[in-house]
């Protein structure tokens, strides 16, 4: 054999590499940053997760709201995203965001998420958002009314969803009495002691006293309130003026009671 060269080893067996103490070492390093990271970063996720409010936003779809009403309902709270005066109140808590999402109710079990779960913090998801609500298509068109079915609905969104809210709250519109499943009354008290609010926003074309109905029937929990729209034409107002209360969590105005085309009550 040659001088310098290594000596052959025995039938079967491998040389180890000389560097095996450098890749052991290596690789306890490698483990001991990457359970650091992890440390580090779950404390991050978790705050990532925070926010202010869980807000579901229900849209009634039922038979009475033709096309051209349901449009009117979309736009009024795209618009209400949009507006400075909404951005305001997510960043006035102390995560400065919160998750929001949208679904349409009409029967008993007729209820279909329109937009995902969404964190909104500035005016960037605002408006990706209101955008969402612009795009999202008309799913349901019959099936009865059943505001019942909504909160239900919507308590199941609350409790699974990826966001850890400092409050839970439902806001239901729509244009008449529950006619479909079980009361709202029991739905509603259910929600509430599970800890989540529920606002409302009646609209009074077809039913001029629908704003009672949803005051002793609908709304709960502390705080909870209602604001009414006259009519689909002042829905965009009314539910601007709705959102910016429940997000900044504070109570509507006493003047809005009188405002043209809304009223307010809170319970």
């Amino acid at each position: 054999m040659e001088p310098g060269l290594a000596q052959p080893l025995p039938c079967g067996l491998r040389r180890r590499p000389r560097d095996d103490g450098l890749s052991m070492w290596m690789a306890r390093r490698f483990r001991a940053a990457l359970v650091l990271a992890l440390s580090l970063s779950s404390p991050a996720l978790a705050q990532s997760n925070a926010v202010d409010l869980a807000l579901v936003l229900a849209v009634d779809a039922s038979g009475s709201v033709d096309q051209a009403r349901f449009e009117l309902q979309k736009q009024g709270y795209a618009a209400a995203f949009r507006h400075p005066r909404v951005i305001a109140a997510i960043q006035s808590g102390p995560t400065q965001s919160i998750a929001v999402i949208m679904m349409q109710w009409t029967g008993p079990a007729l209820q279909v998420t329109a937009v995902p779960w969404t964190r909104i913090s500035d005016t960037a998801s605002a408006n990706a958002f209101a955008d969402a609500i612009a795009k999202s298509p008309r799913a349901l068109f019959s099936g009865g009314t059943s505001i019942s079915g909504a909160i239900d609905t919507a308590m199941a969104l609350l409790f699974d969803n990826p966001y850890k809210a400092a409050r839970r709250v439902v806001d239901i519109s729509g244009d008449g009495a529950n006619n479909r499943g079980r009361a709202p009354s029991a739905a509603r008290d259910e929600a509430v002691r599970a800890g989540v609010g529920i606002n409302g926003l009646p609209i009074l074309t077809l039913e001029p006293d629908l704003d009672r109905y949803y005051e002793q029937n609908v709304i709960g929990g502390p705080g909870a309130f209602m604001i009414a729209a006259k009519s689909y034409e002042t829905f965009a107002d009314a539910i601007l003026k709705k959102l910016i209360a429940e997000i900044a969590n504070v109570p509507p105005p006493a003047e809005q009671a009188s405002a043209p085309g809304a009223s307010s009550s809170v319970r």
